[in-house]
This record gives structure tokens, C-alpha cells and sequence, in this order.
């Protein structure tokens, strides 16, 4: 502080000594709060820099194929998760990614490829990620790890108005033809004789529009599907409905290499923070309504 008694040092310069001593000390209550302040504006400024020193750490720590992005594999027919929108991917699949993505520093780049090859990608590191309404089954973890789940899926059968299959029971104890989309858990769970119709009774197709097709034709007399996508495709497409009763629960996570265990913990660190600040929530509502 500069004191404009030096325009005045003609002045008696002892009193104007005594008299900026006065004005400049403070009092030690006055000292002690500053002091005060200046200690917890240093310790939140440490913590703040602590805190943005961890979390570049710890995007700096993830390794991905390709530096500074994350390729996301998935199969772009399985509306509402994943489907295309002009010449974007979008659902509630992309944009969970994205939001991961946004997380890590990452930017999000989606390969769309045949469903029953994102697995053998990931596991050999074509792609960081699988996600694509992908259910964790012991036959699958033998190959990846999975995240924690993020959305829970229900598998439901389609068939023509007016057939004779009313239930699953009737399905599966008949002598009915399936579809399913290949490497799909409606592919697996069908052709399994222990509650689904055995690998006979399967025909496997390329992705659900095309089993769709099929029912249509009456090539097969069902299909096995998840239900947010058999909603669609039976608003799509007359003369098709939903057997009332599901044929199984499922839970869906993303497909990580087991070769990249810091990436695992990162996306399943970034789902915690998405699911606990209403964000994955948020995303599942825009497309699956609840209201």
C-alpha cells in the first residue's frame, strides 16, 4: 500500500509515522480471520488441483487402441439400444457411450459389424468395447470381461396374429420353427434343449428385420428377440404381436478385453458416476418412456 502522506513530508514526519502504523496493523482478530482465510482458500485451491491431478491421471492411465479414442463395436439393428438415423447410430447404447466416453476424455467412434463378431474383436483388440444390448453369459466371460450392468432387457417372442403358439410353453413343447438373430442370447437360450427348442428348431438370420421377414413369409412360425426391438418391429410391420408372457430376464453390460483391466475399471468407475447422477436414467427414459 503506497500512503499519500509522502506528498507531506514536510509535515511533522513523526506523527505521520505513528499515524501510518496505526492505519496499516490490524488487529490480532483481524489477523487471525485473514489468516484463517488464506488457509482454507490454499487448502480448496490444493484440493481443486489434487482433484484435477487425479482425474488426468487416471485418464492418462486408460489405454485404448487407438490413442485418444474409443471404438465402440456394436450391431446398429436393435432399436431403441442401437439403430440408424439418417447416416448416425443412435440409442440408448450410443449414447451411453458417449457419455463414458466424455468421462475418460475420449472421443467415441462406433463401428456397426455383425453382431456374433464383436466378442472375437474385442477379445483380439479390433475394438475397445462391445456394446450392443449384450447379455453376460458364463460362455461369453470365457472370452471378455463384462462392466457392471447398466440396463435390464426382457426376451419376447413374436408371432403371427391368429397362431397357435399363445404361450412359451406352447413354443417350446411344439414343433415349431424359430428365428433368432445369430450369436444373439435368443440364439443361445433357443437352441439350448434345457428350456428352449433345441438347435433343430433354430434358423438364425443376419438381424431381427430379417427373421421378421421370415415370420412374415411363414418361413419360421416365431421369433426370439429382446423386447424393446420386438416393440418396434411389431408397430412396423401388421399382422404381428407379442406373446404376452416374456421368455427370459436379462441383465446388459459392455464387453471389455481381459487384457485391458484399467479400462475396465475406468468404464465401470464412469457408470457408478452416470447411473448416481441420473444420466443413464435419463437416456433409458428418452427411449423407453416410462410415462
Amino acid at each position: 500500500m503506497k500512503f499519500f502522506t509522502r506528498k507531506l513530508m514536510s509535515v511533522v514526519i513523526a506523527a505521520s509515522f505513528c499515524f501510518g502504523l496505526a492505519s496499516c496493523s490490524k488487529t490480532p482478530a483481524e489477523s487471525s480471520a485473514a489468516s484463517s482465510t488464506e488457509a482454507t482458500t490454499t487448502v480448496a485451491e490444493s484440493k481443486a488441483s489434487e482433484s484435477s491431478a487425479s482425474s488426468e491421471e487416471s485418464k492418462a492411465a486408460v489405454k485404448t487402441v487407438t490413442e485418444g479414442k474409443l471404438i465402440m463395436a456394436t450391431n446398429a439393428t436393435f432399436p431403441p439400444y442401437e439403430y440408424h438415423e439418417k447416416d448416425q447410430i443412435i440409442g440408448i447404447d450410443a449414447e451411453i457411450a458417449k457419455a463414458i466416453a466424455d468421462k475418460l476424455g475420449l472421443e467415441l467412434v462406433i463401428e456397426d459389424v455383425a453382431f456374433d463378431s464383436i466378442i472375437a474383436g474385442v477379445q483380439s483388440g479390433k475394438y475397445d468395447i462391445g456394446c450392443a444390448g449384450m447379455t453376460v453369459t458364463e460362455d461369453r466371460l470365457k472370452s471378455v470381461n463384462f462392466s457392471t450392468s447398466y440396463a435390464t432387457g426382457i426376451q419376447s417372442i413374436i408371432v403371427k396374429e391368429g397362431s397357435e403358439i399363445k404361450t412359451v410353453d406352447d413354443l417350446i413343447k411344439g414343433k415349431y420353427k424359430v428365428g433368432v438373430q445369430s450369436g444373439t442370447t435368443g440364439d443361445i437360450y433357443m437352441a439350448d434343449t434345457d428350456g428352449g427348442v433345441g438347435e433343430d428348431r433354430v434358423d438364425r438370420y443376419n438381424n431381427g428385420n430379417d427373421a421378421v421377414v421370415a415370420l412374415l413369409a411363414g418361413k419360421i412360425d416365431a421369433i426370439c428377440i429382446d423386447n424393446e426391438p420386438a416393440k418396434a418391429f411389431v408397430a412396423a410391420n401388421k399382422g404381428l404381436k407379442i406373446l404376452e408372457t416374456p421368455f427370459t430376464e436379462e441383465k446388459y453390460a459392455i464387453a471389455i478385453s481381459k487384457d485391458n483391466e484399467e479400462l475396465l475399471t475406468a468404464i465401470n468407475k464412469a457408470l457408478e458416476e452416470l447411473t448416481a447422477d441420473g444420466t443413464i436414467g435419463k437416456i433409458i427414459e428418452k427411449y423407453i418412456p416410462t410415462k
